[in-house]
């Protein structure tokens, strides 16, 4: 969908649409703005899920 937007990752760039391949692409996301805090979002989650399992391990 046109209105939906995407970060890039291999070009850091955000884009409307379905633009570049699926591989270097997170998202959806409903604004550019989110768009643009996708990689923050994803570290977030990911420090979380780390976090988890190390507790998990305990």
């Amino acid at each position: 969908m046109p209105d939906e937007y995407y970060y890039n990752i291999a070009t850091g760039q955000v884009e409307q649409g379905k633009v570049s391949d699926w591989a270097n692409r997170l998202g959806p996301y409903a604004t550019r703005e989110e768009a643009q805090h996708a990689l923050e979002k994803a570290r977030a989650r990911s420090q979380a899920w780390e976090d988890e399992e190390r507790t998990e391990r305990s």
